[in-house]
Formats: C-alpha cells, structure tokens, sequence
C-alpha cells in the first residue's frame, strides 16, 4: 500500500515539475516561451533574479520556461562520486564536486529549445581539476553557442524578475504545461511519503525516477 501511494504522489510530482514557469503572473509572451533544459548535474538557482525550487533529489533533469528576449541565468554545476574503501561510521559514502555559481546572458527566442554544454569528466580527479576554470555554454537547437558562463556573485548585476504590468487575458492558459518554480504541493507530499518510506520503496523510487 505504501508503495502504491509513494509512486502515485511521485507522479504528481514529477508531472508539475515537468517544465518551471521563470517569471511571475500571466505575460501574453508566456505563449512563445523558450525551454531551457537543465541536466541533473546542473543546479539553476535564480533566473532573471527570481529564486527556482530546490527540489528533494539534487540529480533531477529539469526543464525551465523562459520568456522571449534577455534572460540570466545563475546556475552550479554539481557532481558525486562514491568513495572507495572503507567509510568510517558517520563518514559520508560520496565526494561531492562543484561549481563556483555561475551566470550567464542570452537572448532566448520564441519558442526555441536550449540546452547546456559542457565538459564531462569520467573521474572524480578530472571533475575537481576543471572546477576552478568550469564553464557551461547555452546551445541552441542547431548546435550553435549563444552564451559561455562566468564566475557570478551576490553582488552582480541582475535582471529584475520579469512581472508583466498587467496580466494579459488569456494568458494563464497559455501556461498550461508549466508551473511556477513556487508550486511546491506536491513535492511536500513526497517529502512526507519519503520520511516514511522503506529502504526498498525508495530503491524501487528511485529507479523508477532514473530509467
């Protein structure tokens, strides 16, 4: 029963976060908006100077709405490696490896699809060797960069999130298929049937979640 339930509010949650809304009430442009797709071992944390969800599983592929035009995007980049040997009682089993936060500038287009490049280590040693000059390029769908990522701070400058002045009739609709990156219902949900879990409902989770 336990099972049945944890798969079923993992579907719930896994459609709603199917592709994250990037701005704030109901632009007519939502209609056109450009996807930016985001692997599992890229963390987007602000777009456009608006917070994104932190979501219960770090290694989620997520994609993101973007509207039409200049967009900024403040990411890390994050990866984890399974220790070899013996693990000391408290020790954590993983390496973690990541990013300095990173940004970076582009003009989405209607409608276009976007995705990030960047180099794929196949070992721990060569992730943390390329942490400290890490960078991602933003591609388009005819393999063309846009944009290269640089090093971001706190203090840089920042688009302001993007809040039409007035909500376009219609246009709520034309955001079916996104979600706000602040619908947050259904992953509480699967964070209380995750508490509760067995070690072998969350095996069967999560290998249901990565096929």
């Amino acid at each position: 029963m336990a099972s049945a339930v944890f798969l079923l509010v993992l579907a719930g949650c896994s459609s709603a976060i199917t592709k994250l809304e990037t701005w704030e009430g109901s632009p007519a442009t939502a209609a056109n908006a450009a996807t930016l797709k985001a692997p599992g071992v890229i963390h987007v944390s602000q777009v456009n100077g608006r917070s994104m969800t932190n979501y219960l599983m770090d290694d989620l592929a997520l994609d993101y709405a973007l509207l039409p035009g200049d967009n900024q995007v403040v990411f890390t980049y994050k990866t984890i490696w399974a220790k070899s040997g013996v693990v000391e009682n408290g020790e954590s089993k993983v390496h973690v490896i990541e990013s300095e936060p990173q940004v970076v500038r582009f003009d989405a287009s209607p409608n276009e699809t976007y995705h990030f490049e960047f180099d794929k280590p196949d070992s721990r040693q060569k992730a943390e060797k390329m942490m400290p000059e890490f960078s991602a390029a933003v591609v388009g769908a005819n393999g063309q960069a846009l944009a290269q990522s640089s090093n971001w701070s706190p203090g840089d400058s920042a688009l302001v999130a993007r809040t039409p002045a007035l909500d376009e009739p219609g246009g709520q609709a034309a955001n079916d298929g996104a979600v706000s990156g602040y619908n947050t219902d259904s992953l509480k949900q699967l964070k209380a049937v995750w508490e509760t879990a067995t070690d072998e409902e969350r095996k069967a989770f999560l290998r249901w979640a990565f096929e």
